[in-house]
């Protein structure tokens, strides 16, 4: 990607750049209030008119994301494009990539879709991951090594936060759960002995500057973050070293330009494995905005826009609580208020609600990050958020 002259918005004496994203979602609509912060324009593509970053963006184009009408709006208002989601099909971006800058480009973008494409990428990086098989048919299914029962079979395509996925224990379970999603291409996995997990948030710019979030250690239910930590309780130094640097190194494999997550496993013994890839900001790395001097988003802007890279810094221990649309789902129907006013009554609490308007089990409505002097404080007013909204963690989680 070539770097794109911008200009830093008003007071200038010139018009301010504008930068777009595919995707109206949170992590777009954070990308455009960091833009927003940095003085430039913002344009949203999305087909919901009830969009969270079109809601607040200066222009919302409400356009699949294929839309030869939409895209070409896009070409005519942005100097350069980013996305928001790794399902924004590629040849939309190479479309875009031919008159504007786009970061990621598409090529980085269409691997980390693909989970065996993607297996495959780590293997050539020498990142190691859990083994794995890809099924793209009944010859494959019927030739599984035995080695990689108990698994989890996952669709190739499409599945995030727990979708796509299914727990097998048997060659008949394989083959009723390949069938049970449409005999689409998956990949099997082998079930590994799992400690805990942690991401790595890395940004890269197009002359090959890196900088990266502190390691992010990282609590899941079903499927779906749930905690986040920051500094990564429990996890030493080398341990984190070699995170960041599996990461930095995909990073450059792809040639990325952008702000990209990898999750990792830790194994029972300790061995560190990769778990996938995300081409955008990650929901793991929200904290970043009340606990960084530099969060996931202003990196995002910054790689998009050509403005110096700079290594963010943790100012306060933190800990995020995601927020799921069962918050104001009661369990005898209708819709209810969370008790936000006893929440923020809380020392350190940062509360971050998306605009979405209608809540749905599973769905991400927001999240809560608490800072702090120190870590146990941090981890004890979270413990007493947590109560108060009834998010069901237990004591191990918040400890």
């Amino acid at each position: 990607m070539r770097a794109p002259t911008l200009l830093p918005g008003p007071g200038t004496g010139a018009r301010p750049a504008v930068l777009g994203v595919l995707g109206g979602g949170q992590l777009g609509r954070m990308f455009v209030q960091a833009a927003q912060q940095l003085g430039y324009v913002t344009v949203v593509l999305d087909a919901d008119p009830a969009s969270p970053a079109g809601h607040i963006a200066q222009h919302h184009v409400q356009a699949d994301y294929l839309d030869a009408a939409g895209l070409a709006e896009m070409l005519q208002r942005c100097d350069a494009i980013t996305t928001e989601f790794e399902n924004v099909p590629a040849p939309a971006l190479q479309r875009l990539a031919a008159q504007r800058p786009v970061a990621p480009d598409a090529a980085a973008v269409a691997i980390c879709q693909d989970r065996a494409a993607e297996k495959a990428h780590f293997a050539r990086c020498g990142v190691a991951c859990a083994p794995n098989v890809s099924i793209d048919g009944t010859t494959q299914l019927a030739c599984v090594d035995a080695a990689l029962l108990p698994g989890i079979l996952k669709t190739a395509r499409l599945g995030y936060d727990g979708k796509g996925q299914r727990r097998i224990a048997s060659r008949d379970e394989l083959a009723a759960a390949w069938h049970e999603f449409g005999g689409v291409p998956c990949v099997l996995e082998a079930l590994l002995p799992i400690a805990f997990e942690l991401s790595v948030i890395v940004a890269r710019d197009a002359g090959d500057r890196v900088v990266h979030l502190p390691v992010q250690r990282n609590l899941h239910r079903d499927g779906i973050l749930a905690v986040t930590e920051v500094p990564a309780r429990g996890i030493g130094e080398p341990l984190q070293r070699q995170a960041i640097a599996a990461a930095e190194r995909l990073a450059r494999s792809l040639g990325y330009v952008g702000v990209l997550c990898v999750e990792f496993f830790v194994l029972a013994d300790g061995t560190l494995v990769a778990n996938e890839m995300a081409p955008r900001p990650h929901n793991s790395g929200h904290y970043s905005i009340d606990a960084c001097d530099v969060s996931q988003f202003e990196l995002q802007v910054r790689t998009l826009a050509g403005l110096p890279l700079v290594q963010p810094r943790l100012h306060s221990p933190c800990l995020m609580l995601n927020l799921l649309g069962e918050l104001w789902l009661p369990a005898d129907g209708g819709e209810r208020s969370p008790p936000w006013d006893d929440v923020l009554a809380l020392p350190g609490a940062h509360l971050h609600l998306y605009g979405k308007l209608a809540p749905r089990a599973g769905r991400k409505m927001g999240h809560l990050t608490f800072t702090g002097a120190n870590a146990e404080a941090v981890r004890s007013r979270a413990r007493q958020a947590a109560s108060l909204l009834g998010l069901g963690l237990d004591e191990g989680a918040l400890r």
